[in-house]
């Protein structure tokens, strides 16, 4: 079963962005436009993960609460309880652990160390993943059937 790690290692944009928890929603909001990712880690003032903001915060916390992303700050409505993966986590793993929590993103960090980031993985990184499993499955049945 593949993991984490294997997954990080093919993942061709594996960069995480991060934001300081001081900064505005609506400097969030443009980093993750400018980048075109759908989270961003929040790290505090020693560079340590501090939690993460996603779309959904700001779509349900800001803008849904009228209030204004550039007065409102990252740390005010960042999501604090973070939920992470180890890079030795099965895939099969990650995705019912976002499945049963209902999120899209999953930071990596080791066990018990939550300051050591080695990647960020979505819902559509598992997907890919699932993706390309089946296809290269597909082709060897293709195969084992027009041979034999």
């Amino acid at each position: 079963m593949q993991t984490v790690s294997q997954l990080l290692e093919h993942k061709h944009h594996n960069t995480v962005y991060t934001i300081g928890q001081g900064r505005s929603v609506l400097d969030a909001a443009e980093l993750m436009n400018s980048h075109r990712v759908g989270a961003l880690i929040v790290t505090d003032t020693l560079g340590h993960i501090a939690g993460i903001i996603t779309e959904r915060d700001i779509l349900t916390r800001v803008v849904t609460e009228r209030l204004d992303p550039a007065a409102t700050i990252v740390h005010d409505i960042m999501t604090r309880d973070l939920i992470t993966c180890s890079p030795s986590t099965p895939l099969e793993h990650a995705r019912e652990i976002m499945t049963k929590r209902a999120i899209r993103h999953i930071p990596i960090t080791n066990p018990g160390d939550s300051t050591t980031l080695h990647g960020l993985i979505s819902i559509g990184d598992l997907n890919a993943a699932a993706n390309q499993d089946l296809t290269i499955e597909v082709l060897s049945l293709r195969e084992y059937i027009t041979q034999g």
